[in-house]
């Protein structure tokens, strides 16, 4: 055979191997480009390393399971997880009891036998005094004004300080918004109708309640029904309306007392055992920290669009009777949170820390929203009234 035979008998074969071994190098650059442009080599490896490897958590709550409002925030979470990762990252959630009780979500995280918790940070007062600022202080910031201190004015990084001891990594979980002053089977008159008074009222606000003459008691939401029922207490707070009915509060008190002095924004809080988060890729770790923003915002929407509805359901069916505290009360528990502040603050170097940089943006917030926030309310309220009269 010749070799211009040879030639056009091998030549189909060698354009072929030649094409072959374009697209391989072209397969090869392109992937190479992808990786780096999302930050290099381990961007690259995560990627392609990570991508089918699953994890499942556990998570505990401290409310009863499926409970409206701060019970749907945990499963809302989850259910963001889910979605944005996939299937990767899945969660199990647990209302309190099943795993472990309502006031030992902080500790079951701690010590690694959940991943992750959903609770109140001021339900860890005992151990970390300064934790209080994380969930509402008397008289303090509202929704709005708390998400800028933890998210744009320090606030987040002080608590993962003051948590980082006990291996856990806090992250804001949601918020009722100001809350009511609670359910009472007395009127409140005077200050002197606080003195002997028993009431669920967690925190720094139970220090201040205590202060003013009554009965602090730490009672987790599940049990409040019955303890009102029985007489074990004569008041509780729980959050708002919402919330409220669906415990079925109006069925055990009279009288349904505003504003909500003692938790005027009250946070709830997502914790993450630190290994679990660590042993999570880049990626499912910024899943897991937006999924907790979306959440933090969600709950507060919710509230807000339900929260009224409720309340004309509490009082126009089941005859609720909708008090205000008296001013003088509400000038004697805010004399009583003054003091129980400083104790706090003296006791407490961490406290004092958190308490420097929560006073600090507090006062400028305040002062600004008294041209904005509130100045446009008062200005609303006085248009439609004056439309009224």
């Amino acid at each position: 055979m010749g070799t211009a035979s040879l030639e056009k008998r091998y030549t189909p074969m060698i354009i072929l191997l030649l094409v072959a071994a374009l697209v391989t190098v072209l397969g090869m650059w392109a992937v190479d480009r992808t990786g780096t442009s999302r930050g290099g080599a381990s961007a690259k490896g995560t990627e392609i390393e990570g991508s089918s490897e699953q994890f499942h958590w556990k998570l505990v709550t401290a409310w009863p399971k499926n409970f409206p409002g701060v019970g749907a925030g945990p499963e809302n979470f989850a259910r963001f997880v889910h979605e944005m990762s996939g299937g990767r990252l899945t969660m199990r959630v647990y209302g309190a009891g099943e795993i472990v009780p309502a006031f030992e979500v902080f500790d079951a995280v701690s010590q690694g036998v959940a991943d992750a918790g959903h609770g109140a940070a001021y339900y860890w007062k005992g151990k970390i005094p300064s934790s209080v600022f994380f969930t509402s202080i008397p008289f303090g910031m509202n929704a709005q004004e708390i998400n800028g201190w933890l998210h744009y004015g320090g606030g987040l990084e002080l608590w993962r300080e003051a948590y980082a001891p006990f291996n856990i990594i806090p992250f804001a979980g949601g918020n009722s918004g100001t809350q009511m002053a609670g359910w009472f089977n007395r009127e409140i008159n005077s200050m002197e109708d606080i003195k002997g008074l028993k009431m669920r009222v967690p925190g720094l606000a139970g220090e201040v309640f205590a202060a003013a003459g009554g009965t602090a008691v730490r009672i987790s939401g599940s049990e409040l029904y019955t303890s009102l029922q029985t007489g074990v207490i004569d008041a509780t707070e729980w959050a708002g309306p919402y919330n409220d009915l669906a415990l079925g509060l109006h069925q055990v008190a009279k009288y349904y007392y505003f504003p909500g002095w003692h938790e005027p924004g009250s946070t709830m809080e997502l914790i993450v055992n630190k290994q679990s988060f660590e042993a999570l890729p880049p990626d499912l770790q910024a899943i897991v920290t937006y999924a907790a923003r979306a959440m933090n915002q969600d709950m507060l929407d919710e509230f807000t669009a339900r929260n009224n509805a409720a309340l004309r359901q509490l009082v126009d069916e089941h005859g609720v009777q909708l008090r205000r505290l008296p001013d003088d009360v509400l000038l004697g528990l805010w004399r009583s949170s003054e003091n129980v502040m400083q104790k706090l603050v003296e006791e407490d170097p961490m406290a004092a820390k958190v308490y420097a940089s929560y006073k600090s943006f507090y006062d400028g917030v305040r002062s600004y929203h008294h041209i904005s926030e509130q100045a446009y309310i008062n200005a609303r309220d006085k248009m439609l009234d004056s439309q009224a009269e």
